[in-house]
């Protein structure tokens, strides 16, 4: 992936359902930010529907596009991890996780069906959900003196830089994202306040 300055993702989690012979698959997608994310809605998944006979997903993370996993979870090799990561590569989504949960319904659908099965599952979930375009953001520390608050933020608010990490004392020690595209001017405005400290954070 080339270096670009928005990226696309979801919001919002959705749920759909598909079935095929008996079988029923319910997708579940979710926005995620970390594998820790993926791990703790999989566990959820997994007491909600103890039953299923197999959990698959996939997710990806993360802008260079090295970040992700699949899991067949027991079905056959490249039958359900691949089909819904497919779906979320097919519309260059990336912090999405999506699980489908799988209940046998007595008839085995074969590889095609299977593959048919998971995809279609993936993409009624990702149907159900606006893909959002958010810019990528490069992350810095400021530190100020309590006193510049306001300034700091209206900065900050004005070229829609989020917040990550907040600690107020008497210094006041903040962690914003700085969308790509217009870092330069986020720092030049804050550069002009002279009392604030900025440091990109590695």
């Amino acid at each position: 992936m080339t270096e670009r300055d928005y990226y696309y993702t979801i919001d919002k989690t959705a749920t759909a359902e598909f079935k095929d012979r008996g079988s029923r698959f319910i997708a579940y997608a979710y926005p995620i930010q970390s594998v820790d994310d993926c791990k703790r809605y999989l566990q959820e998944l997994k007491k909600e529907h103890p039953k299923a006979v197999h959990h698959c997903f996939a997710y990806r993370l993360g802008l260079d596009g090295n970040s992700f996993r699949v899991s067949d979870d027991g079905e056959p090799s490249g039958t359900a991890g691949k089909p819904i990561i497919g779906q979320i590569d097919s519309k260059q989504l990336t912090n999405v996780l999506i699980v489908v949960v799988r209940y046998f319904g007595g008839t085995l659908l074969g590889v095609p069906g299977l593959i048919n099965a998971y995809r279609s599952a993936a993409v009624m979930a990702l149907q159900l959900i606006p893909v959002i375009q958010k810019p990528v953001e490069i992350n810095y520390q400021l530190q100020f003196d309590y006193t510049r608050m306001n300034d700091v933020m209206h900065i900050l608010k004005q070229y829609n830089c989020s917040i990550v990490k907040q600690e107020n004392q008497l210094f006041c020690l903040l962690e914003a994202g700085l969308p790509k595209a217009r870092q330069e001017d986020v720092l030049f405005k804050l550069k002009d306040l002279h009392t604030v400290e900025v440091r990109k954070v590695s």
